[in-house]
């Protein structure tokens, strides 16, 4: 597998316990590509540093070139501790038990959403049959493909009543609708909100045909394998970050307002979605 292995600055003992687990061997963080491997690299390096200080043990974080990669890395349980997609996690799930999940710009959640172009004259999801309609991302893309496709499928459309086509990312399928390469745009609810997105196009000039229910955010998880007291004190170090102010350092790194508490159930809403849109082959159960 083609990855950059990001060996982190050497973890601090912190008392008996901790010696005896620096002992152990390194555990590995593996983050989903949706960034270039050195951005990734960049935003998680010091959380991978802080996991290693808090729990006296070295933890080395994985920063995949592409997806292919970074699957091959899921499938073979090569990550003690992982991030990615919903759809992955759902996808992965025998092997890994979810204990928390991502906070950005202040919210728990998100949703998958249709846009269009003020001046389209597309009012209503229907009239999209025929159309072209351009995803963010690939059909793994659980915000940027899946939930928008259940959109288009509850308004009694089938991915061959559309032309489908897929942006390299959710904001990207966007700015191609937004230059009229695309009749709709399948992304997250909060995409014309993002900075990176309104210093491209006039956000003004787009609006929101739909969105789908909220859906907890990207999922941490890790080995079904590992021991329960590792397990609860990986989960206590991520939710805790934030109460002090190294910990709010290393979430303003990785671009998070905060890391919550998750369970296997909370991600029920988006197995719906991915039973409707791909089927129930890709559900474990």
């Amino acid at each position: 597998m083609a990855v950059v292995f990001c060996l982190l600055l050497p973890f601090f003992a912190l008392g008996a316990k901790s010696v005896v687990a620096a002992d152990a061997p390194p555990l590995v963080l593996g983050v989903f590509p949706r960034l270039h491997a050195s951005e990734t690299t960049t935003r998680y390096g010091p959380m991978a540093e802080y996991l290693s200080e808090r729990l006296g043990r070295k933890v080395v974080l994985v920063a995949s070139r592409d997806f292919d990669a970074f699957w091959v890395g899921v499938e073979q349980a090569r990550f003690d501790i992982v991030l990615y997609n919903q759809f992955h996690y759902i996808r992965s799930s025998n092997t890994y038990q979810v204990i928390a999940h991502n906070k950005e710009f202040g919210k728990s959640t998100l949703a998958g959403a249709l846009y269009v172009r003020k001046d389209s004259n597309i009012t209503s999801v229907g009239q999209l049959r025929g159309r072209t309609v351009l995803f963010g991302g690939g059909e793994d893309a659980m915000i940027g493909y899946i939930a928008p496709m259940y959109l288009l499928m509850k308004a009694g459309l089938t991915r061959s009543d559309i032309n489908a086509r897929f942006a390299v990312n959710p904001l990207n399928s966007v700015i191609g609708v937004h230059r009229k390469q695309a009749d709709a745009a399948g992304s997250g609810d909060g995409a014309v909100e993002q900075p990176a997105l309104q210093k491209v196009v006039n956000v003004d000039e787009l609006t929101v045909l739909a969105v789908s229910d909220q859906l907890l955010h990207l999922p941490w998880a890790v080995r079904r394998t590992m021991a329960p007291g590792l397990r609860e004190r990986i989960q206590s170090v991520l939710i805790d970050l934030d109460a002090g102010e190294r910990g709010r350092q290393v979430l303003k790194a990785a671009v998070l307002t905060g890391i919550g508490k998750a369970e296997d159930k909370d991600y029920n809403p988006h197995r719906k979605m991915v039973r409707a849109v791909i089927g129930s082959q890709q559900i474990k159960p």
